[in-house]
């Protein structure tokens, strides 16, 4: 499986994570320590900071994380938080509450992003963005970690499936194959067989 296209800076909505391969994106209350140790490829991590026009997030990771220091503090751009009661909300610099619908979020963070790209970091935020035709990309990267329990990417028991097309060459429906091994393996006990047992 090759890796995609670098991201362009075209003003469009952008779904964005580190996922899991069992589909997580952060552990039990927002934890991030699991990404600790996995690396990305050269250049990623410029890439993004030089499309990202601006973020859009969600309260529970902001009051989990409260960073407003993205990509190691190379992005200094505007976040949004979006909020149903923003007047408790710890304040922090680049950063502002809104308390609107999801469309209105976009509408605002499309417009501070001036012409680049609007991130969006909240599972939350993303699928409802999703079930409104408001999402443009999603782009993931699956990092070789399974994480068992945390928070999805994707959670919406009950509804019909989301297709997808797959960006790059040949055919958009296709199954992308990942194959991983276990970084470290249990070795079963030696025990001695005694020649009445062979």
């Amino acid at each position: 499986m090759s890796d995609t296209e670098p991201q362009t800076a075209d003003g469009k909505v952008l779904w964005h994570f580190t996922m899991s391969l069992d589909g997580f994106v952060a552990g039990p209350n927002h934890d991030m320590h699991w990404m600790t140790g996995i690396s990305a490829r050269p250049g990623l991590v410029d890439e993004y900071v030089e499309t990202t026009g601006a973020v859009l997030g969600g309260r529970d990771a902001w009051d989990a994380t409260g960073d407003n220091r993205l990509y190691g503090g190379a992005w200094n751009g505007p976040i949004f938080v979006l909020t149903h009661h923003p007047e408790d909300a710890t304040p922090a610099d680049r950063v502002t509450f809104l308390n609107c619908g999801p469309a209105e979020a976009v509408r605002i963070g499309l417009e501070a992003a001036g012409g680049k790209n609007l991130e969006v970091l909240s599972p939350t935020i993303g699928r409802q963005l999703l079930e409104l035709g408001l999402i443009d990309e999603i782009d993931l990267h699956i990092a070789p970690v399974l994480l068992g329990e945390g928070i999805r990417l994707y959670d919406n028991p009950g509804h019909e499936p989301i297709r997808l097309h797959r960006l790059g060459e040949g055919d958009p429906t296709l199954v992308v194959n990942v194959r991983y091994r276990p970084a470290t393996t249990a070795k079963l006990p030696t025990e001695k067989v005694s020649n009445s047992e062979r």
